[in-house]
């Protein structure tokens, strides 16, 4: 096609927190097209705390990024070239295309972009992250109305699509964030409560939000946050373990949960979950998620960088909590 694709790989894995010396962007043939298969051309990537993982070589549910390949990542792209019958030209998917501007891909990984929003919101409130915020608080946490429900990293992809769904639910609902996204948690997303987790003595925040404690638990970030959180928890509560974003970085595994009693005491239900596992179920997610959002229930808030080239740099900043509302990248215009 005489047109170079552009490529961000793993040149090392990160010790600790990633630095841009850790990616290399790269140039290489745009891939050609097998039987089955459709070329996109990537317009919107995703960047999530969960890649941090794939840059790692230890055992986890999903195989490591090696050296020299491109990172993993979801991300919509436009069909430019198509050898099955089931898309054409044209087309907008979302598929497993990782950080690249050029990619080929099965028939059977990719899905439709959602119509009537815009099709960055199939990479997140249509997308894995709404329908973790959907699984995780319906099926694992199950959620009753008159309920008190904390979520950590409130503010980020999945945290404030968690809060909107439990205030539909009936709950009280209490959101932990950094300083700058408190407005965010109560003006955009509805919380009823909205903690700094930093600068606030959390103890006393979250016995203040939660004088009966807190019925459930959607945690994103697991070590110290949760720790005190834990403390709240009321009798029979149920803790839905999503993410664990505050131990990704960490060269040595903190000695966590330092705590069990927790569980004895209130009787507490913790259940950790992968999205994967309901994929059978997708349909029905997105079609009430998609719903909800035409019906102006469900609103979100994203945070674009312009240029594949500035991936390295926001995935840095997203896993310290930099990023306002679900982090993408622009590569391409339509």
């Amino acid at each position: 096609m005489g047109i170079v694709n552009r490529r961000i790989t793993l040149a090392a894995r990160p010790v600790g927190e990633p630095t841009e010396a850790d990616f290399a962007l790269v140039e290489a043939p745009v891939p050609e097209l097998g039987d089955g298969e459709v070329l996109v051309r990537t317009r919107w990537l995703s960047l999530d705390p969960y890649q941090r993982g794939r840059m790692s070589s230890a055992r986890s549910y999903a195989a490591p990024v090696e050296l020299g390949e491109v990172i993993t990542g979801e991300a919509v792209g436009e069909i430019v070239e198509s050898r099955t019958r089931r898309h054409s030209p044209g087309e907008l998917v979302v598929g497993p295309f990782g950080w690249q501007e050029w990619a080929t891909a099965r028939a059977g990984s990719l899905r439709a972009v959602s119509g009537a929003a815009p099709p960055s919101t199939s990479l997140h409130v249509l997308g894995m992250t709404g329908l973790t915020a959907y699984f995780g608080l319906f099926d694992v946490a199950r959620p009753r109305p008159g309920d008190t429900v904390v979520v950590s990293a409130a503010a980020g992809a999945v945290g404030q699509v968690v809060g909107q769904l439990a205030r539909m639910t009936g709950c009280h609902t209490v959101g932990l964030a950094s300083a700058g996204k408190l407005e965010d948690l109560t003006e955009t997303y509805g919380y009823d409560t909205a903690i700094d987790y930093r600068r606030e003595d959390l103890a006393a925040a979250l016995k203040a939000a939660c004088p009966h404690g807190a019925d459930v638990y959607f945690d994103n970030v697991g070590g110290a946050v949760s720790d005190a959180v834990s403390r709240r928890l009321a009798v029979g509560a149920r803790v839905a373990v999503c993410g664990l974003v505050s131990q990704y970085n960490l060269a040595e595994p903190e000695l966590a949960p330092r705590n069990l009693g927790f569980l004895i005491v209130s009787r507490v239900r913790m259940e950790g979950f992968l999205v994967t596992d309901y994929r059978h179920r997708f349909p029905e997610g997105l079609g009430r998620l998609q719903r909800w959002v035409e019906e102006g229930r469900l609103t979100y808030r994203e945070d674009v960088v312009e240029g594949l080239e500035q991936a390295p740099r926001a995935f840095i900043g997203l896993l310290r909590g930099e990023n306002r509302g679900k982090l993408l990248v622009k590569v391409a215009d339509a």
